[in-house]
């Protein structure tokens, strides 16, 4: 067997299609992945995501830092907030757009999907009568 366990220390942020600052920790392309993803998501103070959805894929998500917002389902109607500490699963296909609820410090999430190369498959959502999509921060 020559499978090795493999260390990801990332230290600049990518840019993603949601734009957030996101340091991509397990990945197909960081450690070989086949089926997994595991990355740092920062909202900055004040931020939100572009609202999207991911095809095809689930998404778990550990809220380390902050309280944030997420706006979810048809035309983003639905809402619930989160903590700390909360665990949260948003479904494959689901639009989604999380805002952090301060505005003097950054939200800190572990993002975990069941896809290693996550963002090809990411669509951004334009709900009814928006423009751009969505708020930017």
């Amino acid at each position: 067997m020559n499978a090795k366990i493999v260390t990801v220390r990332p230290e600049i942020p990518t840019d993603t299609l949601q734009r957030l600052p996101n340091f991509v920790g397990i990945s197909e392309a960081t450690a070989g992945a086949a089926g997994i993803s595991m990355n740092l998501v920062v909202i900055p103070p004040a931020g939100e995501a572009e609202p999207h959805l991911h095809l095809g894929f689930e998404t778990a998500i550990y809220l380390l830092k902050g309280r944030v917002e997420t706006r979810y389902g048809e035309n983003l109607r639905e809402s619930v907030v989160n903590n700390e500490g909360d665990f949260i699963f948003i479904p494959a296909g689901i639009p989604h757009q999380p805002r952090n609820l301060s505005d003097t410090e950054p939200a800190l999430a572990i993002v975990a999907r069941n896809n290693a190369n996550e963002q090809e498959t990411v669509q951004l959502y334009h709900p009814a009568g928006s423009e751009s999509g969505g708020r930017n921060a």
